[in-house]
């Protein structure tokens, strides 16, 4: 075997892997770093700039723009937070929050908060201008063919002129709605969902009463409301807003334990009926109870009890069906379980066979 050496072909690599490098003084590395600071590469060009003449900021005048408080109004009616869906005629047994806290914000308005409304201080002289103001706005009825071309100008679903009345019903704040769309179109959309729906009439009524216009359409729950021949945005009434919504008062309990005239064993025994009972029938989340008030007159006319299904409806507005139901129908709610409401009809046989 022969023995190679390696010896001297390592050195001759060796010899040819060395590479000088280039000497760089001082005075050359302090230029390169010098230019590289002075001249960094992607630098941005800056924009020349417009000149322009800005106007100088004039102060502004506080005493123009913010109104004079406590805002005087001419309307003669109390103000509080829903008309339609409100009694004031039941007086609260508590509330569940201090009556001094007005909705109005303090010394916003000439008027008391007590609670549940803000009462009206005047008198019948007043009461008087404010409805010959309101025939005044009115003016002269409409013909047959202007109402025809209102009613197809603002009837359809695409009408930018709408106001949604949900389950608080005809709202003090709703009033200025109306008015600001009362500005630029003669006549405003207004579509109703929920509790309100079940007495359209009430609606209707304190729409007219409240904004002084007058309801010229009506088709299951959706209204036009025209504003008047004589009507001037500048003139409008001053409204003042309610700056929250105030908590509801407390009531007397809807339901009883023992109904009126009947015994503990007898009330139970109708709840039992009722809950056995086949659904009259089935309500929904924000729909239209245009047709559930004669459904149930009907329905009593050859039963006792009715039931009611609101699932999915919520407790809350289960009873307001119920306040609701037991004034237009009339009937005694006993039951409210399980989103279910049990009504009851009366003793009517016995009032019947007496007259």
């Amino acid at each position: 075997m022969r023995h190679i050496t390696l010896q001297p072909m390592l050195k001759h690599l060796i010899r040819r892997r060395k590479t000088h490098l280039p000497k760089f003084s001082t005075h050359s590395h302090s230029l390169s770093l010098s230019s590289i600071a002075d001249d960094p590469p992607f630098s941005l060009i800056p924009k020349p700039q417009k000149t322009t003449n800005k106007r100088e900021k004039q102060p502004h005048d506080s005493k123009k723009i913010s109104p004079n408080f406590p805002l005087k109004t001419n309307l003669t009616f109390d103000f509080r937070h829903s008309y339609s869906e409100s009694d004031p005629n039941v007086d609260p047994i508590g509330f569940r929050e201090p009556p001094k806290f007005s909705p109005f914000g303090p010394g916003r308005v000439d008027r008391n908060w007590t609670g549940k409304c803000a009462p009206f201080k005047g008198g019948k002289e007043e009461r008087e201008k404010w409805h010959d103001y309101r025939e005044s706005v009115l003016g002269e009825p409409l013909s047959e063919e202007e109402i025809d071309e209102l009613v197809e100008k603002y009837r359809h679903n695409d009408c930018n002129r709408q106001i949604n009345i949900g389950k608080d019903g005809v709202t003090h704040n709703m009033l200025d709605d109306i008015h600001n769309h009362w500005r630029r179109a003669e006549a405003v959309r207004i579509k109703c969902l929920g509790i309100p729906t079940l007495d359209m009439d009430n609606v209707c009524f304190h729409l007219e009463d409240k904004s002084c216009g007058k309801v010229i359409y009506r088709h299951l729950n959706v209204l036009l409301l025209y504003r008047g021949r004589n009507y001037d945005p500048k003139n409008r009434p001053v409204i003042p807003l309610m700056l929250w919504k105030p908590r509801a008062p407390i009531y007397p309990k809807l339901v009883k334990n023992v109904a009126d005239g009947l015994t503990f064993e007898e009330t139970k025994a109708l709840r039992n009926q009722g809950l056995n009972s086949t659904a009259l029938m089935k309500l929904t989340r924000n729909g239209v109870y245009v047709n559930v008030v004669q459904r149930v007159r009907d329905a009593f006319e050859t039963e006792e009890v009715v039931r009611l299904d609101c699932t999915y409806v919520g407790s809350s507005d289960c009873k307001r069906i119920g306040v609701k139901l037991r004034d237009l129908v009339p009937c005694v709610p006993i039951l409210f379980k399980d989103e279910q409401i049990i009504l009851w009809r009366g003793k009517r046989d016995q009032d019947d066979q007496a007259s």
